[in-house]
């Protein structure tokens, strides 16, 4: 039954190491490896412009103290 397992696993990597190689393949044929900086810089618009950061991470509130651990 370990053969199973293995014959599985052979098969499951085959199908995926041919979508990886189909995948580059296609995007290589529409031109999406042609220019990286312009599909970057799609996301961009005048409310977030290029290399001006808007997003933040909201910031930790301060624990307070507890008085019966400090003394």
């Amino acid at each position: 039954m370990e053969w199973f397992f293995y014959a599985f696993a052979f098969v499951f990597a085959l199908l995926v190491t041919a979508s990886a190689v189909y995948g580059l393949y296609w995007s290589s044929k529409h031109g999406q490896l042609r220019d990286f900086e312009k599909g970057a810089a799609s996301i961009f618009d005048e409310t977030e412009p290029v290399g001006v950061p808007t997003d933040f991470f909201p910031k930790k509130a301060k624990k307070k103290k507890d008085a019966r651990k400090l003394g």
